[in-house]
């Protein structure tokens, strides 16, 4: 018996032993032994033991009371190697950086993959057709396309633009950079036809190379126009062709529109809009969709009012939100407008419509409705065809409570999101924590004071589980809830300062969630004394949806040596959601709701 309790003592003493090692080690949560970057700078995020100091290539780093770090380091091109010591610990890390420069030739070449178009294009007669290519200074380049052959001259300077995550940390201003090796130019072609692949030609010193371009071009015959038909519940319309380029208002499936223009897989579309082809199909024999429209129909269901726009033909439309007003506007459609119905409605004072000029007039044609609120804030929207019927369908605010006798978020319903999950584990902070689990911890802790308030509350998810984007996009347009909240924490790119950058952000994107992310950013930083990193409008997936009033929280940074110990305090987490909850409960109860 002794010599087993001795046993089980020395196995303590032993396991002890470890989990102290282990907790007094050196660790590196970012960057990754090899990483990759274009960026000027690169900070470490990492913690120790807070007894002593930890040095980075012999200097000695700031820490956090608790240990934790996170200094910036500028980066040469190439390997820069890192050396980080605590104690008689060391890591090292290799960070390389790479130029966003492109490698210019110097002999008869042109660059790799540098000759545009680089996929297949269509344009209509008289448009713009531009070429680029990158070669040696000095050189002399042209394209040969049909019968033409346009000489692309030397660009010496661009202005290059910044991603947009640079406005995260500000520095979104344009740089200049000298191209002493691109080349551009441009032309324009009167007759339809298929014109193949360019063919870019260098000459340097006395010697010529003919190089084809991997992209076609079509010249489309305005006489003998495709149309399609978007084929997804809700097409993703966009200002150009790519996902880079901003989004429009989605068109609802069913929309039927001619195509002016191709760039690889997308579609230009008679509006204006472009869209990926794969979220359309081709209607054989077709023509270029028009539509009159006379009576515009009403109807008042339970919570929602619709109006209904009977067209020969689903045309596109887009919708424009601002306080007090909602503009719907139908491309392709002309008026025949004589009656409509409007009641005294909930959320709509007046309906007023008016022609826009034709593609004759210089204006794009269709029809635009204005629809007077009686509201600053609006509850959320849903656009739909029934055949060849427009539906709008327009929320109506949610009924208010007798905050004497009911609890105040009675009959309220709010939709949380913890943020990332599974494999998505989001941002980690020094020591390794992760940022899908504290946005779990936070929203489970918010759902309960909201419940204790009297709201109904549904999450996209309880437990550790990867939940998809669309999935939690999907679950606010069914569950169709007051508002929505996505929780998150946040964490910068390799430009930024890790050290320094802290606070609450709150990011919005329709004009319907802008009142409720700006009072919620303010009483959140006011009631817990926290700092502001800003409110932005910005083009999030948890931020897109028009169902209903939909924000997003950024709580804190994980990259924030210090702010991260606040971030991971279970009595802060706390008093977090509680004033979270307490800041919808005033929102709800301000002036401006009870208009």
């Amino acid at each position: 018996m002794k010599s087993v309790l001795g046993l089980v003592i020395i196995s303590s003493i032993l396991t002890s032993n470890i989990v102290l090692a282990q907790e007094q080690s050196l660790k590196i949560v970012y960057p990754p032994a090899l990483h990759q970057t274009s960026a000027r700078k690169v900070f470490f995020i990492g913690t120790a033991p807070s007894k002593g100091q930890v040095f980075i290539n012999g200097k000695p780093i700031a820490r956090s009371n608790a240990g934790h770090f996170a200094p910036s380091f500028p980066l040469e091109l190439g390997e820069n190697t890192f050396n980080i010591r605590y104690q008689e610990q060391e890591i090292q890390i290799r960070v390389t950086r790479v130029s966003s420069q492109p490698d210019i030739p110097q002999g008869l070449t042109f660059a790799k993959n540098s000759l545009t178009p680089a996929v297949d294009i269509a344009k209509l007669p008289g448009e713009l057709i531009c070429f680029s290519a990158i070669a040696a200074p000095n050189a002399s380049v042209s394209v040969k396309l049909g019968n033409q052959t346009i000489p692309l001259s030397p660009q010496q300077q661009v202005a290059k633009l910044p991603p947009n995550s640079a406005a995260l940390t500000g520095q979104n201003q344009p740089s200049v950079q000298t191209n002493t090796g691109k080349y551009a130019g441009c032309t324009t072609v009167a007759v339809a036809g298929d014109l193949g692949q360019p063919q870019f030609q260098l000459t340097l010193d006395g010697k010529t190379i003919t190089q084809a371009g991997t992209g076609k071009i079509t010249i489309l015959s305005p006489t003998q126009s495709e149309v399609v038909e978007v084929t997804v519940d809700s097409g993703v319309a966009r200002t150009g062709p790519s996902s880079d380029y901003s989004r429009l208002t989605p068109l609802p499936k069913g929309t039927q529109a001619t195509i002016t223009g191709k760039e690889g897989d997308w579609l230009r579309l008679d509006y204006g809009a472009w869209i990926n082809s794969k979220e359309t199909r081709v209607l054989t024999g077709a023509i270029p969709p028009s539509t009159i429209i006379r009576s515009v129909g009403y109807r008042k269901g339970s919570g929602v009012t619709e109006m209904v726009f009977p067209l020969q033909v689903p045309v596109p439309v887009s919708v424009q939100q601002s306080d007090r007003n909602f503009t719907l506007t139908l491309y392709h459609t002309t008026a025949q407008t004589d009656i409509i119905r409007l009641d005294d409605d909930p959320v709509i004072s007046r309906l007023d419509w008016q022609q826009l000029p034709s593609f004759q007039q210089g204006g794009q044609g269709g029809v635009q409705y204005s629809f007077r609120l009686k509201s600053e804030r609006q509850w959320g929207y849903k656009l739909r065809y029934e055949g060849t019927s427009l539906v709008l369908a327009l929320r109506h605010p949610p009924i208010s409570r007798d905050g004497k006798k009911q609890k105040p978020l009675t009959g309220i319903k709010i939709l949380l999101d913890p943020g990332h999950g599974g494999k998505e584990s989001g941002a980690a902070g020094p020591t390794g924590y992760l940022e899908k689990d504290v946005n779990l911890i936070v929203s489970k802790l918010l759902r309960d004071e909201l419940v204790k308030r009297g709201a109904t509350v549904v999450m996209t998810r309880e437990d550790d589980r990867e939940v998809s984007l669309t999935d939690r996009v999907a679950a606010i347009d069914k569950e169709e809830p007051t508002i929505a909240f996505s929780v998150h924490y946040n964490s910068l790119p390799d430009e930024g300062d890790a050290e320094n950058t802290k606070g609450v952000g709150t990011f919005w994107y329709h004009p319907q969630a802008h009142n409720l992310a700006v009072f919620m950013h303010n009483y959140i930083v006011q009631k817990l004394g926290r700092p502001s990193y800003g409110v932005f409008w910005d083009n999030l997936a948890l931020t897109r949806p028009f169902s209903a009033p939909s924000v997003l929280l950024e709580l804190g940074f994980m990259s924030n040596p210090n702010e991260f110990e606040w971030v991971t305090d279970s009595q802060e987490q706390k008093k977090l959601a509680k004033a979270v909850a307490d800041g919808i409960v005033e929102w709800f109860a301000t002036d401006t709701f009870k208009k």
